[in-house]
């Protein structure tokens, strides 16, 4: 059963989204959420509206938290909107609306997926792969787990770690050859490589978030 969330992030102002994004991506949010692979959290932007995918709500209700903040010091107007994946209904529902299963079998399940991403490497470089469906991306997933490529599915993406920047790329044209042709495929670095090639905090030397 998927215990995925969702944060949807309205802005107002069009051209402030892409700004915000940036600002997400610069405040490290995916090291405040998790210092590692596991519990990833994905960032997506269609138009005016930025979507954060979480393996947990409490990691979502973070990403909010920090949104808030960083709208707030440059003055952008913002809309919230928490939700849940409801597997019987495969639709995003209201986080309080019950799933199919008791709370303690619900845990379980959290605990045992999670458990297995944690036994993962922390990667310095991932292939992310984005799938038009959630469906697609759910067998996309389980597709590589069968071919020994331990990999993070949230939504509509999913993540495959790579030691090296050559390895990410070979494994990228790879997973192109067996990915939904109409799915996009990239390789790129992950805050790990980034901590281990410039040290913590990166972008300390920008100082504040404001601009």
């Amino acid at each position: 059963m998927s215990d995925d969330w969702r944060l949807r992030i309205d802005v107002h102002e069009p051209n402030r989204a892409r700004r915000l994004l940036d600002r997400l991506d610069a405040s490290e949010l995916e090291h405040e959420l998790s210092s590692s692979f596991p519990d990833r959290v994905i960032i997506s932007r269609e138009n005016s509206t930025l979507y954060c995918y979480t393996g947990a709500r409490a990691q979502a209700e973070h990403a909010e938290e920090l949104a808030r903040r960083l709208a707030a010091e440059n003055d952008w107007q913002v809309d919230f909107a928490l939700h849940r994946w409801h597997p019987t209904a495969e639709r995003w529902e209201d986080p309080d609306v019950p799933l199919p299963a008791s709370d303690a079998e619900q845990s379980a399940e959290h605990a045992e997926r999670i458990a297995s991403e944690r036994a993962q490497p922390l990667p310095g470089f991932e292939v992310r792969i984005e799938c038009s469906t959630r469906k697609a991306a759910r067998e996309l997933a389980d597709r590589l787990d069968k071919e020994g490529l331990p990999n993070v599915q949230r939504a509509r993406y999913v993540l495959v770690g790579a030691a090296d920047e050559d390895s990410a790329k070979a494994l990228a044209e790879r997973i192109r050859t067996e990915a939904p042709a109409d799915s996009t495929v990239t390789a790129e670095g992950t805050f790990n490589a980034v901590l281990a090639e410039v040290g913590p905090n990166p972008f300390a030397i920008f100082g504040g978030m404001g601009g």
